[in-house]
């Protein structure tokens, strides 16, 4: 990750889609080294970076390397978001990011941008987007993969069949949707925020757990996409997909975006040791 570049955009505006979700609009120069990606899950690396550091100063082209001899405190903060949209013709992107408060680091500083900073950002990346193959799709996450849900439903034929759910704190949460007359769009209440609701409605317990395990199941091949809080979609939603439904690997899109009590350093550290002791049991 250290040696990929780092496109420099600028913020043309900040919109709040809900309490808890904001939406930044990116645009400037990035285009002339940022090249989309077409995958509804696209994803980038937010690049955030001291406001006391000279850019002009540091190694160009830009890179991650550019500020290794930085001292530790100066040294940028990295976080993963998925774009929500990309507006070729104005050569601009949104992203939309969830803000709690002053916890984090991302969302804090998404809710304090103004039209004209600057935003650095790596990618994209991504590697899911709706199959027209696929008799019927089903969608399913938290806050976190609602831009990616969004962005899929958006992506689908009109005459396309499926299922999304969607977990928020609640009804205010919601966010308009656009989707095919033949996908339903159900809505879980959690009742408080991902990272501060009772273990009761968290982790084992989330709502959409539930709503995924109870729903009907449609005849014909479904192409999945699960996206969240890791314990809920690692832990419960990848079992039951994979094994009782019987999803193959190439029809399911399954990851963990987050996890409670985690910073995503420690969130990345975690998903790695689960892969490798998924990998030995495989042994």
């Amino acid at each position: 990750m250290a040696g990929r570049p780092i496109h420099t955009f600028e913020v043309i505006s900040s919109e709040q889609l809900a309490p808890h979700m904001i939406r930044l609009v990116l645009g400037g120069v990035g285009f002339d080294t940022f090249t989309p990606g077409h995958y509804t899950d696209s994803y980038v690396k937010i690049v955030i970076v001291d406001p006391d550091v000279d850019i002009v100063s540091l190694p160009h082209p830009l890179t991650l390397d550019s500020f290794n001899k930085l001292p530790e405190n100066k040294r940028p903060t990295v976080r993963t978001y998925t774009v929500r949209s990309v507006d070729d013709s104005l050569r601009q992107i949104s992203i939309d990011f969830v803000v709690h408060g002053e916890q984090g680091v991302a969302g804090p500083w998404a809710a304090a941008a103004q039209p004209g900073q600057l935003a650095y950002l790596m990618g994209p990346s991504g590697a899911y987007a709706p199959d027209p193959a696929a008799d019927w799709h089903l969608l399913a996450g938290d806050e976190s993969g609602l831009p990616a849900i969004s962005a899929a439903l958006e992506a689908m034929p009109p005459n396309a069949i499926g299922k999304a759910f969607i977990e928020v704190s609640g009804p205010d949460d919601e966010i308009p949707l656009t989707s095919p007359d033949g996908v339903d769009v159900h809505w879980i209440y959690r009742g408080g925020r991902a990272d501060l609701v009772g273990e009761d409605k968290a982790g084992d317990n989330a709502p959409l757990i539930a709503a995924v395990k109870e729903t009907l199941w449609l005849p014909g091949q479904v192409q999945v996409f699960v996206h969240g809080e890791a314990q809920a979609v690692m832990h419960n939603l990848r079992p039951y997909l994979r094994k009782e439904r019987g999803v193959e690997a190439k029809w399911a899109s399954i990851s963990g975006y987050w996890r409670r009590g985690r910073t995503e350093e420690t969130f990345r550290q975690w998903k790695a040791e689960l892969a490798k002791a998924e990998a030995g049991q495989q042994d």
